[in-house]
């Protein structure tokens, strides 16, 4: 993900507005105690997507991928009044954590966590939604895409990360033999090829892909 300099990451983050003090404290928490602690946002794309999500007012948001809940706490930052966020992730070796958070950042009756297989639950879920945010598997993106699409309204918008994958995506090597980068790969052409959205692939931290429905 380092595609910059250290000392511009740093002036970047430095002209970036500061994160909220319970998403610093998720955020070192985070890398005390969890493996892989950089799956979570962290500052410069948490508060990009709390932009986004103030920029789109939602009323009801679907995050695919829950980690620890930085992003979904951002997220619900830019929520319209009267808000949901439902919020999906298999591994339950972190829910007692995520919700601690969303409990501390008094978001825990807006918040709707689910704990299991996103394939299974998403067809089941009622209603649409005005964002949908995607981190998780990456050799499922394009499944995710295709289960939720029919659920968004007309100008939403979906945001998916990590679609430039250490850049490995345009290593010929990498697709072939790696799951995940081809995963990101079929992801990225499906949505430049799908006239139903328009899209714009911003290269911030791993890859932000912003994709609106037409």
């Amino acid at each position: 993900m380092d595609f910059l300099k250290r000392e511009l990451q740093e002036y970047i983050e430095n002209h970036t507005e500061e994160e909220p003090e319970i998403l610093k404290k998720l955020n070192r928490e985070t890398y005390s105690k969890i493996l892989m602690p950089r799956m979570l946002s962290g500052h410069l794309q948490g508060r990009v997507l709390s932009m986004l999500s103030k920029m789109i007012k939602p009323k009801r948001i679907l995050e695919i991928g829950t980690f620890t809940g930085y992003s979904a706490i951002c997220l619900a930052e830019g929520f319209e009044e009267g808000g949901e966020l439902i919020t999906i992730d298999v591994n339950e070796e972190l829910e007692d954590m995520a919700r601690r958070y969303f409990v501390k950042a008094g978001l825990e009756e807006v918040i709707d966590y689910r704990i299991g297989n996103a394939m299974k639950i998403i067809p089941d879920l009622a209603g649409s939604f005005d964002l949908v945010f995607i981190d998780a598997d990456k050799e499922n993106y394009s499944h995710y895409f295709d289960m939720v699409i029919d659920k968004m309204n007309v100008g939403a918008f979906l945001i998916a990360d990590n679609v430039l994958w250490s850049g490995k995506v345009i290593e010929e090597d990498e697709v072939e033999k790696n799951k995940d980068t081809k995963g990101i790969v079929m992801f990225n052409k499906k949505i430049q090829d799908d006239k139903r959205v328009e899209n714009v692939l911003f290269p911030i931290r791993d890859g932000l892909m912003i994709i609106r429905k037409i």
